[in-house]
């Protein structure tokens, strides 16, 4: 406990240290509107990296989250612009074809034994070419029906939106962490041997992995269709990579066997920052992505130093 309390802290620091450097380069950046507008732009990576999480975890890798967004919210908007549907039906429409990827992913990574790495890269162009396939190419106007998910609260300041994503995080630590579910997935990502050995068989839990990545990507799907007030099928290009990218330097290990839902989410705030602020401070898109890649292989050397040097010194 001290150790996680001791993670929380240090991801807390660097997001305030964010914050202050970027309010020192633009005197519009601390402001009550800005964080309102970064707490309302980050509930889809949000709840992505919730799942991601649970997928690193167990040694596995997501890359297709971000083309499966784009379909899941493809076909969100052809539920309600074309076929006229409430929003409730489109969003269950939305996060049941995301769950469905998920499983299909799960199903052939753990069933035929194949890398994750593979199977959900190939799934990453299945799902790209159906999100255009299913809008002909072009982007669907919504409009009313989604965006209040998104708009803030009267007097809270906060969206529907962020508030579910807030519920997401909560939930998803108290299974890793004070579950029999979550404590298996552990196992599973720091030796999947010994839980065979143990009378445990992995399979279904890595399987139900994926479902769970699938399930809370369509649920970002919604969140971002919301955001956008539109469908569009070049949605999520590149999510994978921020989301990847969150969960890493909220401390979840490449190798497995370690993570933390929560840190994912403060791993999600430095991100946002960081874009938000590199914006503000004008900062070309081309530099934007060159210091987000930095930060990214940073975190995936902090984690490779970790593994090496700190888990021997633990055992």
């Amino acid at each position: 406990m001290l150790k996680k309390s001791g993670q929380y802290a240090a991801l807390v620091i660097i997001w305030i240290c964010l914050m202050v450097l970027f309010g020192l380069l633009s005197r519009n950046f601390l402001t009550a509107g800005t964080l309102n507008a970064l707490a309302n732009r980050i509930p889809p990576l949000t709840v992505v990296a919730a799942g991601m999480t649970f997928v690193l975890i167990i040694g596995g890798i997501d890359l297709s989250v971000g083309s499966v967004l784009g379909l899941a919210g493809a076909v969100l908007g052809v539920a309600l612009v074309d076929w006229h549907w409430p929003l409730w039906a489109g969003a269950v429409l939305c996060i049941s074809v995301a769950s469905l990827a998920g499983s299909l992913n799960g199903l052939i990574s753990v069933g035929l034994g194949i890398p994750s790495f593979i199977v959900t890269l190939g799934m990453l162009e299945i799902a790209r070419g159906l999100a255009y396939l299913t809008t002909d190419s072009r982007t669907k106007y919504i409009g009313a029906p989604v965006e209040p998910l998104s708009r803030s609260l009267p007097g809270l300041g906060f969206s529907p939106a962020f508030l579910v994503a807030l519920a997401v995080v909560g939930l998803g630590q108290v299974v890793l962490s004070r579950n029999l579910f979550g404590r298996r997935l552990v196992a599973i990502g720091t030796n999947e041997q010994a839980v065979r050995l143990a009378g445990i068989e992995p399979r279904l839990p890595k399987i139900t992995v994926f479902v769970l990545a699938g399930f809370l990507t369509g649920l970002g799907a919604v969140f971002y269709t919301s955001r956008l007030g539109s469908s569009d099928p070049n949605a999520g290009v590149g999510f994978e990579l921020s989301a990847i990218a969150a969960v890493v330097i909220g401390g979840t290990s490449l190798m497995g066997g370690r993570g933390s839902v929560v840190s994912s989410f403060l791993g999600v705030l430095i991100i946002a920052t960081l874009e938000a602020g590199l914006a503000q401070v004008g900062a070309s898109e081309p530099v934007k992505r060159v210091v987000t890649g930095l930060v990214i292989v940073l975190a995936v050397i902090l984690d490779a130093w970790r593994h090496r040097f700190l888990a021997p010194r633990a055992n």
